[in-house]
């Protein structure tokens, strides 16, 4: 069994997390153009709210990369537990605009959704964020709290991509329902802003306390 200090065992996953994260950043970047396209054209705030959440969890793994390398070189392993107070803001805020937007919409009406393009984009968003999901490894999650927080983003883009995806074929086959948009954008509002409490609240606990978080917990 492992002691948790700078054993031989824990540098093959450390070693090889600036990869891992590089991987899926590029599966980041490449769907956010997609998703805002689809979005605005098919009036879609479901699919921009994920294109939101993809932009947010692509600068929260470049602020990662940064740390992960001056953890490595200099020792600051706190360095990533900042990283993660960042990422952790950047899902609340955006969780509170797409509340707003998405309420709005249900509340004047929602406009008409096309379904095809938020199916298919959403189908996409779904397979390459499970690919993320599979290079970070379940193993990301005893690593660190910055590395536990990617991943945790990971499947939760997966989820959601795949919750819009059922939601752009009920309105491709209905010809109708539009308010499931902004309720579906809701729904993983809440989701994504309760993830983000409860990361925040870990980061705020393992900095005032300096020590480091127990990830078992």
């Amino acid at each position: 069994m492992t002691s948790g200090g700078s054993s031989p065992q824990a540098t093959p996953p450390r070693a090889g997390q600036a990869r891992r994260l590089g991987a899926v950043l590029a599966l980041n970047v490449a769907l956010i153009g997609a998703l805002a396209v689809a979005g605005l054209l098919a009036h879609s705030v479901a699919v921009l709210a994920a294109g939101a959440d993809f932009l947010a969890d692509s600068l929260a793994i470049v602020l990662g990369l940064i740390a992960v390398r001056l953890r490595d070189r200099h020792g600051r392993s706190r360095a990533t537990t900042v990283v993660a107070l960042i990422n952790g803001g950047w899902l609340l805020a955006l969780t509170v605009g797409v509340l707003v937007e998405a309420v709005r919409r249900l509340l004047t009406g929602a406009p008409e959704v096309a379904g095809l393009p938020v199916l298919l984009v959403s189908v996409a968003s779904a397979a390459a964020m499970g690919l993320g999901a599979v290079i970070l490894g379940r193993g990301a999650q005893e690593e660190d709290l910055h590395m536990r927080s990617v991943l945790l983003d990971t499947v939760a883009d997966a989820a959601s991509a795949a919750a819009v995806a059922v939601v752009g074929a009920i309105v491709l086959l209905a010809h109708g329902l539009y308010w499931l948009d902004p309720a579906a954008a809701i729904a993983i509002g809440l989701v994504v802003g309760f993830g983000a409490v409860r990361l925040l609240r870990d980061v705020f606990l393992a900095l005032c306390t300096g020590e480091p978080l127990e990830l078992d917990d």
